[in-house]
């Protein structure tokens, strides 16, 4: 942040001064994340019994709003200045100082998604993608620098910012959007996806079906509640190997540390013709047809016999 306001100090531009004021936003927002991280890494108490994961989809969201309020100030800034031009100077000066800075967020921000995605902190990626963005718009400035120092078109250089302004808002947006989907506790799709292919890939004949699928995150943990049919017949202790089973080939193939909520619900006749039991004791009929799991009858409330 400084060397950038250093920058704009030997040059006067203002699309320099917009990327310095962005900076500004980063210092802030990281040391709400820093914070978030540190609140959502506490454990759970009588008042959190999910812990305290939620925190760092707040933590996103403030850090999204900021940037929309620096990217709009930008653009407010950028318009007054197109109609009082200012000169610049020292403009290669200003490009390779603006190139170093854009370089140096470049790698940290790498570093930061890359650590985020060991860890599963949406904090650590949302900062990461964050100075990856400030790199990227930093890298046209550079460009757009080089443009008006050769053109000495000085009116582009407030046209420059307020691009940059545009583009800030939209990377804005895209941090609140998804802060403002975790708050909603929005399935995460992707997640979704991955545990019930494992539980496709790893399906025993015992597990008749899973319905009602659904997850919620918090912070760095999963929590998963389903439904899933069971032979009528099993023990209670039978049934909590099922289960127990299901928990842990989830947690030790899936990306994401899971808890889940099982509720068991018992055959019933009609799921005969799907059930893939070998010499079952109760069966009333023979089974016709093989059922795969997917996104859109494992998240349903409902057996899979009643819709078929």
């Amino acid at each position: 942040m400084l060397i950038k306001f250093f920058a704009y100090f030997i040059t006067s531009s203002n699309a320099i001064l917009t990327d310095a004021a962005e900076s500004i936003v980063n210092v802030i927002a990281s040391s709400f994340a820093f914070y978030s991280i540190y609140l959502s890494s506490q454990p759970r108490d009588a008042n959190h019994p999910y812990g305290h994961g939620k925190v760092e989809f707040f933590s996103i969201f403030v850090e999204g709003s900021l940037i929309i309020i620096a990217g709009i100030l930008i653009i407010f800034k950028s318009v007054y200045n197109l109609f009082e031009v200012q000169n610049v100077h020292s403009l290669q000066d200003g490009a390779i100082i603006i190139g170093i800075t854009g370089s140096i967020n470049f790698i940290l921000g790498y570093y930061l998604i890359k650590k985020s995605k060991s860890l599963n902190s949406l904090t650590l990626f949302a900062d990461g993608k964050h100075l990856q963005t400030d790199a990227y718009s930093s890298a046209g400035l550079v460009v757009g620098l080089i443009l008006i120092h050769y053109t000495q078109l000085f009116y582009l250089d407030s046209i420059f910012s307020i691009l940059l302004g545009l583009y800030i808002i939209y990377s804005g947006y895209k941090l609140v959007r998804r802060s403002v989907a975790g708050l909603m506790d929005e399935s995460d799709v992707g997640i979704v996806e991955n545990v019930i292919e494992i539980l496709n890939t790893t399906r025993k004949d015992a597990w008749i079906d899973v319905h009602n699928l659904r997850a919620q995150r918090y912070g760095n943990d999963l929590h998963v509640d389903c439904h899933v049919t069971l032979p009528y017949y099993f023990d209670l202790i039978k049934v909590h190997e099922e289960i127990s089973q299901i928990d842990a080939l989830v947690n030790q193939k899936g990306p994401v540390q899971t808890e889940f909520f099982i509720h068991t619900d018992p055959c019933l006749p009609q799921c005969c013709h799907y059930c893939k039991m070998k010499e079952c004791p109760v069966r009333s009929a023979p089974k016709t047809t093989d059922i795969d799991w997917t996104m859109d009858n494992v998240t349903r409330n409902k057996k899979h016999f009643e819709y078929k």
